[in-house]
Order: C-alpha cells, then sequence, then structure tokens
C-alpha cells in the first residue's frame, strides 16, 4: 500500500476550527466533536496549525481569567500553541507518513496549493497493520 488517500478521512468529514473563531468558539466545537486536537484552518481551506485542549486549558487561564465572557473576545490565533502537526502532501510516502503519525495523533494532508483535504489517523494507520498483519492468508 502507497497511496496515502487510502486512509484519508476527507475534510468534509473531519471536526475543524476557523483561524477567525474565537476561543469560546473553539472550546464549544472541541466539546461537540469530542476530539483532544483539532486542524485549524483559514478561510481559503488552508491548514495553518493545531489546537490542543491543552492549549485552550492555558488560553482561558492566561488570557481570559477563565472568564467566558472574555473567552467570545480572544481569537484562537493569538493562542500560544504547544506544537502544531505537521501536514504531509498527498505524494507523501507510507515509510514518512507513519513516522509523522508516530508523535502526532493525526496527520493533515494538504494538496499542491496547500489546500487542506483531510487527515490521517494514527488509528488508521494502526487498523490497517492490525488487518495486515494478524488476518489470514
Amino acid at each position: 500500500m502507497n497511496n496515502i488517500l487510502f486512509f484519508l478521512t476527507p475534510k468534509a468529514m473531519c471536526a475543524f476550527l476557523h483561524d477567525d473563531y474565537s476561543v469560546r468558539q473553539a472550546l464549544e466545537k472541541m466539546e461537540s466533536a469530542g476530539y483532544a486536537a483539532l486542524p485549524i484552518l483559514n478561510r481559503q481551506g488552508e491548514y495553518v496549525g493545531t489546537l490542543t485542549e491543552g492549549d485552550l486549558l492555558w488560553a482561558m487561564k492566561n488570557m481570559c481569567s477563565m472568564d467566558m465572557k472574555q473567552a467570545e473576545a480572544e481569537r484562537i490565533m493569538n493562542i500560544s500553541r504547544r506544537k502544531d502537526n505537521v501536514p504531509v502532501k498527498v505524494t507523501t510516502s507510507m515509510q514518512e507518513l507513519v513516522d509523522r503519525a508516530s508523535y502526532q495523533n493525526f496527520v493533515p494532508v494538504v494538496d499542491d496549493k496547500n489546500a487542506f483535504i483531510g487527515i490521517v489517523t494514527r488509528r488508521a494507520i494502526i487498523k490497517y497493520c492490525q488487518q495486515s498483519l494478524f488476518s489470514d492468508k
């Protein structure tokens, strides 16, 4: 298997944040999605970073004084993020994808114009490996 598109969760099926969201909007979106980290996209559809629950926790403490009204005024791009998940191009090798997934829960995938097209989850890769290793042949 050399095509990372096999593992792709397309953008239409991904939860994500827009870079102009407020801290409160991001909190609500993450709560409803149930994920600990979400990709951030600009309005042109380009991947610009990753926001985690930890990033939001520290933003609420440091920027918003734990005040939800203040959280409506602060934008998520003002949050110091611990690290952004590094995206890969759709043409990335499986070896590089697996290496990247070993450090990230999900790997953002972008096209040649840097437009976000979806994610590859670590779970999808592990599931494929499990099926390949343990299925009856």
